[in-house]
């Protein structure tokens, strides 16, 4: 299986460069994914049975101020990959955002609704996920990581999540993208249990202090944990 991967240069690229040493991860410099020609040029040049899209604009509060940029990225770059996946068949693994919820209730499952989205990273994503389903076979993956280390010195005790560090997700993404194959489902939730950030910040930075969400300077979702359930069923049937 051939998969080429957008994004490699970024957190999670980097972690799957290394679970999956095979991978074709071009630079932006070679494979521009806002560049309709520059996309279709390398991928109809490969041939890929699986195109693993993980390239993204993911500055929430950037976002806001960086609206084109942003749109131009998440957006146009996916309707990009979603094209030239179907240019030559390739199966599109989209990796996509808890944020696409808007955070009132919590335990999202895949076939629950999306939205209202809270702020402008979270809609570009969104429709994102509509431009991922104009690829003939397409398997989106909501999830959301972090670094290895928590980066900031406040961790917002009011904002609940199954988010998880990079090198405990990648891991689980690499499997997903394995089998993507033989995947028949079209979303999957691929993150951990539920928790509130500061306590996922406490696991890597003890002394971290404890924040709300009133302080972040962008609207924030208060509660985009996932339901996992479907994700767990499909790994106890292949290990």
């Amino acid at each position: 299986m051939k998969i080429l991967l957008t994004g490699g240069s970024g957190r999670l690229g980097t972690e799957l460069r290394v679970l999956l040493p095979t991978l074709l991860a071009p630079s932006s410099r070679v494979m521009d994914i806002t560049d309709m020609t520059s996309v279709r040029a390398l991928v109809e040049r490969e041939r890929p049975d699986v195109i693993v899209h993980a390239a993204a604009y993911t500055d929430v509060g950037g976002a806001e101020r960086e609206r084109e940029a942003c749109w131009a990225a998440n957006v146009e770059g996916t309707r990009n990959m979603a094209r030239a996946a179907n240019a030559v068949d390739a199966k599109l693994v989209h990796i996509s955002t808890d944020y696409v919820f808007s955070g009132e209730t919590g335990g999202y499952g895949e076939d629950d609704t999306p939205g209202p989205v809270v702020n402008f990273y979270a809609l570009t994503k969104l429709v994102a996920e509509e431009a991922a389903r104009t690829a003939r076979h397409h398997l989106i993956l909501r999830t959301s990581f972090r670094p290895r280390e928590f980066q900031y010195p406040v961790a917002f005790s009011d904002v609940y999540t199954g988010q998880d560090y990079v090198d405990v997700i990648a891991p689980q993404i690499a499997l997903a993208v394995q089998h993507a194959l033989e995947i028949d489902d079209e979303v999957l939730h691929i993150v951990t249990e539920r928790k509130s950030v500061y306590e996922l910040a406490r696991r890597r930075k003890p002394d971290v202090q404890e924040g709300t969400r009133a302080g972040a300077g962008v609207v924030l979702p208060g509660d985009v944990s996932l339901n996992i359930r479907r994700w767990e069923r499909l790994k106890a049937s292949w290990l």
